[in-house]
C-alpha cells in the first residue's frame, strides 16, 4: 500500500524537478560505477554502468547547479545566494572505479565530487565485511552442493534454500564479521588474494592524485561499522582515527559521512563531533529529509535500480507525503 501511494504521488510530480524539489540542495551518493561484473559488489549494491551514470549526471545538471566543496559550504552557510538549486556529488567507500572511470567522466563534464573513504581498506589492506559477504555469495552460487559445515557455522538447518542462505549472509553485521572469515576458509575464498589481484580499493597515491585534480577525499569512519550499533566511545574512536589519517595525508577533514546510515545515532554523538571546530558538517543517507541536527545533511542513494529522474521524483513525492504527517524531519534525542 505504501509503495502504491508513493508511486501515485511520484506520477504527479512535475518534470521540472529542479523547481519543485523541496530542498535548496540535492546530495546524490554513489559507491561505484562499472561496466564489468564486480563479485565483491554485485550482491550488495545495484551499481550503475558508465552510460547510466552519465545519463544521471546530465539529468541532474539540467535541474541543479553542481558545486564544489567550498561552494557547498558558502551556499549552505548562507554566504552565497544562487537562482538555481545546487547539487553536491558524493561517493562512498573509496573504490578503484572512482579513479579509473568516474573521475575522467567528471573532469570532462566539469563536475566536482567528494569521496568518503575508510582508511582501513585503502591500499587494499583489507576488504569491507559486506564485500566479503558478496564474494562468499558468489562462491556459493557456483557450487552444486554446499558443505553442511557452512550451515552449521551460520546456525541454519541444512534444508535452508540457497536463496535463504544468501539472504542470511547479508544480515551478518560488523560485530559478527569474523564469521565471514570462518566461512571463507571453509569455502576456499581467499580475500587477500582477491585484494592483491583485483585491487578493489584506491591507493594512497591515487587519492593524492585525485586531490591534485581538485576532488575531495573525506571521512567515512575507519572500517565501516554501523554507528547506531556502537557506543559513543566507539563512535568517536573510529571517527577520530580517520580524521588523523586525513590530516596526515592532506585530505579534506571538515566533513564526515556515516557508513550505512545514521539511523539510531543520538544527539550526544553530534554534540561530541562538533566540539571539533574544524568540522563543518556531517552527512547521512536517508534521502530527502530534514534533520534536527542542522549540520547533518541527508544524501540521496542513487543505486536503487532506477534512473536519477525517477529517484528524485520519488524522493520529492515521499517528502511531500511525510510532510503531510509531519514526519519529514529526523529528530535526535
Amino acid at each position: 500500500m505504501k509503495d502504491k501511494i508513493i508511486n501515485l504521488f511520484t506520477a504527479l510530480e512535475s518534470d521540472n524537478i529542479g523547481k519543485s524539489f523541496p530542498l535548496d540542495y540535492c546530495l546524490p551518493v554513489y559507491h561505484c560505477v562499472s561496466d564489468e561484473d564486480l563479485p565483491h559488489m554485485k550482491h550488495i549494491i545495484k551499481y550503475k554502468n558508465t552510460r547510466q551514470f552519465e545519463k544521471d549526471l546530465d539529468y541532474i545538471s539540467k535541474q541543479f547547479r553542481f558545486v564544489d566543496w567550498n561552494e557547498f559550504k558558502n551556499f549552505t552557510s548562507g554566504n552565497v545566494k544562487t537562482g538555481k538549486k545546487i547539487a553536491l556529488l558524493t561517493f562512498d567507500d573509496g573504490f578503484r572505479e572512482f579513479y579509473d572511470l568516474v573521475a575522467p567522466v567528471l573532469e570532462r563534464k566539469g563536475i566536482y565530487a567528494c569521496n568518503f573513504i575508510n582508511p582501513a581498506f585503502i591500499d587494499n589492506k583489507e576488504l569491507m565485511f559486506r564485500c566479503k559477504s558478496s564474494l562468499i555469495i558468489d562462491k556459493i552460487s557456483e557450487l552444486k552442493v554446499v558443505d553442511t559445515e557452512v550451515y552449521n557455522v551460520l546456525s541454519l538447518e541444512k534444508k535452508t534454500t540457497l536463496e535463504m542462505l544468501q539472504r542470511h549472509l547479508l544480515t551478518i553485521n560488523y560485530q559478527k564479521k569474523d564469521v565471514l572469515d570462518n566461512l571463507a576458509e571453509r569455502l576456499e575464498v581467499d580475500f587477500q588474494s582477491y585484494l592483491k589481484e583485483y585491487k578493489p580499493y584506491l591507493s594512497t597515491g591515487e587519492l593524492k592524485k585525485l586531490t591534485e585534480k581538485g576532488f575531495g577525499i573525506s571521512s567515512h569512519s575507519w572500517d565501516h561499522p554501523k554507528y547506531g550499533d556502537l557506543s559513543l566511545e566507539q563512535q568517536m574512536n573510529t571517527t577520530n582515527k580517520t580524521f588523523a589519517y586525513l590530516k596526515e595525508n592532506g585530505f579534506l577533514y571538515e566533513s564526515f559521512a556515516f557508513p550505512f546510515t545514521d539511523f539510531g545515532v543520538k544527539k550526544d554523538f553530534f554534540d561530541e563531533l562538533f566540539k571539533n571546530e574544524e568540522m563543518y558538517c556531517s552527512f547521512g543517507a536517508a534521502g530527502v529529509k530534514l534533520d534536527s541536527e542542522k549540520k547533518n545533511f541527508q544524501r540521496i542513494p542513487m543505486e536503487m535500480g532506477e534512473s536519477a529522474e525517477r529517484i528524485l521524483k520519488k524522493e520529492t513525492a515521499y517528502f511531500r507525503l511525510k510532510r503531510l504527517m509531519n514526519k519529514n524531519t529526523i529528530v535526535r534525542k
